[in-house]
């Protein structure tokens, strides 16, 4: 019948397209007999139990998942992967490994923007089964190499026969709609504009497939695709798809790299190192933050050049490596100094001396962790002026900034055995999730609840944990 997963869950992504198709059990299950008996496949005895024990979390033999993909596929016009129907197998032609090339590029953001557009909200965390499935290692790393050597497609034909031309001002409208919906993620996270940046990419690509463009536009229209691609693998991140945002974080670097756009390429890298510190594959994330540098070295700007020097001094402290995160740190500290107000362009923007501040306090926190003595007060003193200085100097807007800032004074608190003072930080945050909705926060709620658990005997610690526990359990 199949092998059940460790962690047995109910596979709510293959009833999904079943109930899109009108599918019944019985009926499923005669199509992929059908199908494979096409092609030539038999003994399948594929009947509604079978279908019942698939939707319950059971993972049918080979070739049986490659039959559900080309059936559902066939009943949807959509080319489904296995992973938009929440089984294991390859990404398929579209996937990390396909060909570097415009037509790829193409296929590769729309197939998941389609698919995100078509698939129901569902609640994911870095713990659960949606995250375990993201690419690491050298599964990740070994075709993305192909981003810092790719150039622009020039084999195929940079205007198709499309009725509709596409101007510049058309890029620019582009840019403008990213600008604003950067602007949303902002103030209140990406859990509740992810649909409608989707649906906005999902417009660009029609124009990148159906209408008729110079090449110059057309390297412009890549550029603000990947940009705008870039927003949708951000607010899906931060919606807790991590499966999907980092497909479509992928996508949107082959749409770059037609784009000729290594600043937008170095950008998505940054993004994915985020992503897979997030979900604890650090080693992963400096690789990601080494390619971007390497790819983009002669075009980085200085405030690029900061946040990449910055995250790497987050990541090194995680690894305990305190003293190349210092190293880091300090050619942050350097890059930033050379940035001209308002000559930054609007993905490098959000990089403000806050954020560095906030960036660096968190490294510097982090660092405290493995000290001990002087070291980590040194490290916790340095942290706690950072992060103070980013929440004084927080533009207004940046809501989920100030409830990350928030919690990360709280975690410094706790690092330097100030238990009330990071009851107090905590409370501000929570204060703050009502216009703010991003599960990274959430996320990050739980491993402060899991740091305070040696102070739970004390008033301050079990309020601390009280509140959080509260929280999530009303969001959860």
């Amino acid at each position: 019948m199949g092998r059940p997963p460790l962690d047995r869950q109910p596979n709510s992504l293959l009833a999904h397209w079943m109930n899109r198709c009108g599918l019944s059990r019985n009926r499923l299950a005669r199509l992929v007999t059908e199908r494979g008996a096409i092609q030539g496949i038999t003994g399948l005895a594929t009947d509604e139990s079978r279908v019942r024990a698939w939707l319950k979390g059971s993972v049918p033999r080979d070739p049986v998942p490659r039959l559900i993909v080309e059936v559902l596929s066939a009943e949807t016009g959509m080319d489904l992967s296995y992973a938009d129907i929440g089984l294991p197998g390859e990404a398929g032609p579209t996937g990390i490994r396909s060909p570097w090339n415009r037509t790829g590029a193409i296929a590769a953001l729309s197939q998941i923007i389609r698919s995100e557009l078509m698939l129901p909200e569902l609640p994911n965390t870095r713990t659960g089964p949606d995250a375990a499935d993201v690419h690491t290692g050298r599964e990740l790393l070994d075709p993305l190499q192909k981003w810092a050597l790719s150039r622009p497609d020039e084999t195929e034909k940079s205007e198709s026969g499309g009725r509709r031309r596409v101007g510049m001002s058309d890029v620019e409208g582009i840019r403008q709609l990213t600008s604003t919906f950067r602007d949303l993620d902002n103030r209140h996270g990406g859990v509740l504009s992810r649909a409608a940046v989707l649906a906005q990419t999902a417009a660009v690509l029609s124009w990148l497939k159906t209408c008729t463009y110079t090449e110059a536009v057309g390297r412009e229209l890549f550029s603000a695709a990947a940009d705008l691609g870039s927003v949708a693998g951000w607010m899906t991140f931060d919606a807790g798809r991590h499966t999907a945002a980092q497909r479509t974080f992928v996508s949107a670097l082959r749409a770059a790299a037609e784009g000729d756009d290594r600043r937008i390429g170095a950008h998505i890298l940054q993004c994915m190192a985020r992503q897979m510190s997030h979900l604890g594959h650090v080693d992963d994330a400096l690789d990601l933050v080494a390619l971007a540098q390497y790819g983009a070295r002669r075009h980085l700007t200085p405030a690029a050049t900061s946040m990449l020097a910055a995250l790497e001094a987050r990541f090194q402290a995680i690894l305990g490596h305190t003293a190349d995160s210092e190293a880091a740190a300090g050619r942050a500290l350097d890059a930033y100094e050379r940035v001209e107000p308002g000559s930054e362009e609007s993905h490098t923007a959000f990089f403000d001396l806050p954020e560095l501040h906030a960036t660096l306090g968190m490294a510097h926190q982090i660092a405290a962790k493995h000290e001990e003595g002087q070291a980590r007060t040194r490290h916790v003193r340095r942290s706690t002026d950072l992060v103070v200085a980013a929440l004084a100097d927080r533009p207004e807007h940046r809501q989920r900034s100030r409830a990350f800032d928030h919690l990360g004074l709280a975690r410094t608190y706790l690092a330097g055995g100030e238990v009330e003072g990071a009851a107090q930080e905590t409370e501000r945050c929570l204060e703050m999730l009502g216009t703010v909705h991003s599960l990274r926060v959430a996320d990050r709620l739980g491993e402060l609840y899991r740091e305070a658990e040696p102070y739970a005997t004390t008033a301050a610690g079990r309020d601390l944990r009280e509140q959080i526990h509260a929280q999530l359990t009303a969001a959860g």
